[in-house]
């Protein structure tokens, strides 16, 4: 499996309209969507946005500062949160592949049934080059609950994969198996602690730890002892430390803050974090949530496991009262299997 930064060059996007559950506050996440398509765009990246119709993609489309950089691609969908639906690349004989995994709603929690045919779609539109493309519908993985560094170590979390909702509540060593032949992971961290309140996505791995370059994994932590993220994030950093790269080296382990809680309409807390993160091979796109000084510090700690790259904060507040972040919304495509003929013309 490719690391993020290796490199992407489009984002996979789903843009919120009416039939959504974004639609009581359409405005707000139009103008995230707008910012944050303005970022990936004015840093080289082209964007492949699914719309609901091409009228409602194009009108949008034109209000943006790098409009030929997006590509409209009318489609059906459930939810918006294209990390979870969109492939995942792996990379066989140098060359990527894009890998097309079941998806049931986060373990049969929400209807996927538009969401489980995106990329499908997408291969029959000629985005992804058909001949790179690989079913591998048989297994339910959602790309936000693996982390790859690129060289054979997957991270994950076992609440999420062991889920008997998702694969009949396999076990690791199962796991292990198919993880070795669909992704080609030859080592495996299996993280047993840490949850956001308000996460639907049973402690998806890209809200609480990250794999970086050099052996790092930056991660999220609690200093507040009144926070009732505090014992099981403490719990989740014990076993950070423990954890082993496959030569029997400690990881440098790099800790960003917690933002200050954002509670929704109800009262009930939403999963806000920083590890929800998009990097590439040159930048870091990070949400922000109107916290100053939580913020500032998120962005500085990037920089340490990422001192080459610059750090671009997106204001994610809207993003933030559907239960996801940045990088829950956006799905990196690769060179090798994403048709940027299609770009080009």
């Amino acid at each position: 499996m490719l690391a993020e930064w290796e490199s992407p060059c489009a984002i996979l996007m789903a843009l919120p309209h009416q039939a959504t559950d974004w639609a009581y506050m359409m405005p707000d996440i139009r103008r995230c969507y707008a910012d944050m398509i303005a970022a990936f765009t004015s840093h080289g990246l082209e964007v492949v946005l699914l719309c609901s119709s091409r009228q409602e993609g194009e009108d949008f489309v034109a209000q943006l500062p790098h409009p030929r950089k997006v590509i409209i691609v009318e489609a059906d969908f459930n939810d918006t949160w294209t990390r979870d639906y969109g492939p995942i690349a792996v990379e066989r004989g140098e060359r990527p592949r894009a890998l097309d995994f079941g998806f049931n709603g986060w373990g049969l929690k929400f209807a996927a049934d538009k969401d489980n045919l995106i990329n499908l779609h997408l291969r029959d539109r000629y985005i992804i080059l058909p001949e790179q493309y690989r079913n591998e519908r048989d297994f339910v993985l959602e790309g936000g609950s693996v982390e790859s560094d690129g060289e054979g170590t997957i991270m994950t979390t076992t609440r999420c994969l062991t889920s008997p909702n998702r694969n009949g509540g396999k076990s690791k060593a199962e796991l292990n198996e198919i993880l070795a032949e669909r992704l080609g992971a030859h080592h495996v961290l299996w993280l047993d602690y840490g949850a956001l309140a308000g996460d639907d996505t049973d402690s998806h791995i890209d809200t609480l730890a990250r794999l970086a370059p050099n052996n790092t994994i930056i991660f999220t932590g609690c200093r507040n002892v009144d926070d009732e993220h505090f014992e099981p994030l403490l719990r989740m950093r014990a076993q950070l430390t423990l954890f082993r790269t496959p030569e029997g080296e400690s990881y440098n382990l790099v800790e960003l803050p917690m933002p200050d809680p954002i509670f929704d309409e109800d009262g009930d807390r939403l999963p806000a974090t920083y590890a929800n993160y998009l990097v590439t091979d040159s930048a870091i796109f990070m949400p922000v949530y109107g916290q100053p000084e939580n913020d500032r510090l998120a962005c500085q700690t990037m920089r340490i496991a990422f001192p080459e790259h610059e750090v671009v904060g997106v204001d994610c507040r809207a993003l933030i009262r559907q239960h996801g972040s940045l990088h829950c919304a956006t799905m990196q495509l690769y060179r090798g299997y994403f048709n940027d003929a299609i770009v080009k013309n």
